[in-house]
C-alpha cells in the first residue's frame, strides 16, 4: 500500500502485521488447502515479490510447505504457533524496552570475552 511522501518523509507509517504474518495468519485460516504465491497476494493484498520473498524465508523455518507452485501451512502446526508465539513476545518486549540500541549495548560491554568464549586448557 502506498503512503504519501509527507508519511514517508515524517516516519509516521503506518503500523500493522508484516508481510510473513498476515502470510501465515492467512495460510493458517485455510490450512486445509495449498494456494499460489499469487492467490496468497491477493488475499492479503500484498504485492506478490514481496509474498514470494516472505514465503521463501518461512519455508527455510520450516512454518510452509510448497510442491509445484503451491504454498501450504506446514504440517506441524505446533511449531508454526510457537514461532508467531516467540515473535509475538519479541514485539511486545522491543515496544516495553524501546529495542536494544547496539551502540549503548557496546559501550557496557565488557572488554574481556566471557569465560564460555575463552579457550579451555584442553584446547592448547
Amino acid at each position: 500500500m502506498p503512503v504519501s511522501i509527507d508519511e514517508f518523509e515524517s516516519g509516521d507509517l503506518p503500523d500493522g502485521p508484516t508481510v510473513p504474518e498476515q502470510v501465515i495468519v492467512y495460510l493458517y485460516t485455510h490450512r486445509d488447502t495449498a494456494f499460489t504465491r499469487s492467490e496468497i497476494a491477493t488475499a492479503i493484498d500484498g504485492d506478490p515479490n514481496t509474498v514470494g520473498t516472505a514465503l521463501t524465508r518461512l519455508k527455510e523455518r520450516d512454518l510452509v510447505r510448497h510442491r509445484g507452485q503451491y504454498w501450504a501451512l506446514a504440517e506441524d502446526e505446533q511449531r508454526v504457533a510457537a514461532a508467531y508465539d516467540l515473535h509475538s513476545v519479541s514485539v511486545r518486549l522491543d515496544e516495553a524496552d524501546a529495542g536494544i540500541d547496539s551502540e549503548e549495548w557496546d559501550a557496557v560491554a565488557p572488554d574481556r570475552p566471557h569465560p564460555s568464549e575463552q579457550p579451555s586448557n584442553e584446547d592448547g
